[in-house]
């Protein structure tokens, strides 16, 4: 070996040692791919722009946390009913305890169960509303879900409020099994009381919302919105093929399908959502005043 070719030997191993010394770390999720159209993006600029891609307008999940600030004024929401949390009245098990999984949940969500109500304004105008969030068991509908939402609805029935609820759902929890159920019926009577006393209510579905949630409330909108693309159907696309023993539509199920049947009223995109329910809330309050 020449000198030339042992100083060039000392100089490159002396770099990677200085590179391994003065390594970068590049911190985790800082850049976002979307789901549909793979276009990659800077994940504030997804966070600004509602989790919405802006290239296809795919709609990614997102937190109950996140519409509550998208949706309402700032430091307007006020959450009623947030201690109420749900036990293990049948001592379900499967492959876990259920008091386990909850107490699992309720440390990674930072919830008390799979829905949010409260009081907010959207515009100086009051609202009450519920906010499914399905980080939380699929959004499952068990009975604590069910309470809250019963008493948002007769809060929002006795002081005369527009009613709103986001529905993000896997349907009824099977933990809680016949008391899971009941709550469709008993969300479904608050529903006609607050609809008898001449007050407005709003639905929201997204992406999924299915199951016993679909079955009840969700579809008892004076006006139903669904997000583009959503999810949106009571039983799985298998078991109706199966039963029907028919191929189904490729986009049998989603809000486009369902709005073109008749099913919903409208489609909007999350971006848009507050500016449309503001619309809403304007003409429903002229026509009552």
């Amino acid at each position: 070996m020449s000198l030339l070719e042992w100083v060039v030997q000392k100089r490159n191993v002396s770099l990677k040692h200085n590179c391994k010394q003065n390594k970068i770390s590049v911190p985790e999720n800082l850049w976002v791919k979307c789901n549909k159209c793979s276009f990659l993006m800077y994940y504030e600029s997804l966070n600004k722009n509602f989790k919405v891609c802006p290239q296809c307008n795919y709609h990614f999940p997102t937190s109950s946390q996140d519409r509550i600030e998208h949706l309402f004024d700032e430091n307007s929401w006020q959450s009623l009913n947030s201690n109420l949390s749900s036990t293990d009245p049948l001592g379900f098990s499967d492959k876990k305890l259920y008091r386990k999984r909850l107490k699992e949940m309720k440390v990674k969500t930072g919830l008390s169960d799979a829905v949010q109500t409260g009081i907010a304004l959207i515009e100086n105008i009051s609202v009450a509303c519920g906010i499914m969030d399905f980080r939380f068991m699929g959004g499952s509908m068990g009975s604590v879900v069910g309470e809250k939402l019963t008493r948002l609805i007769e809060y929002a029935t006795f002081y005369k409020l527009p009613l709103i609820i986001l529905c993000a759902s896997g349907g009824a929890r099977m933990q809680e099994g016949m008391l899971s159920l009941m709550q469709m019926a008993k969300i479904s009577s608050s529903l006609h009381r607050h609809s008898k006393s001449g007050l407005v209510y709003f639905t929201i579905l997204t992406s999924p919302t299915t199951g016993g949630v679909t079955a009840s409330f969700a579809m008892l909108g004076d006006l139903i919105i669904a997000e583009p693309q959503a999810l949106i159907a009571f039983a799985g696309r298998r078991v109706i093929e199966q039963t029907i023993k028919e191929d189904l539509p490729d986009n049998f199920q989603t809000s486009e399908y369902l709005f073109k049947h008749g099913f919903i009223d409208l489609i909007v995109s999350r971006t848009k959502l507050r500016n449309e329910l503001y619309n809403l809330l304007l003409l429903y309050c002229n026509s009552t005043n």
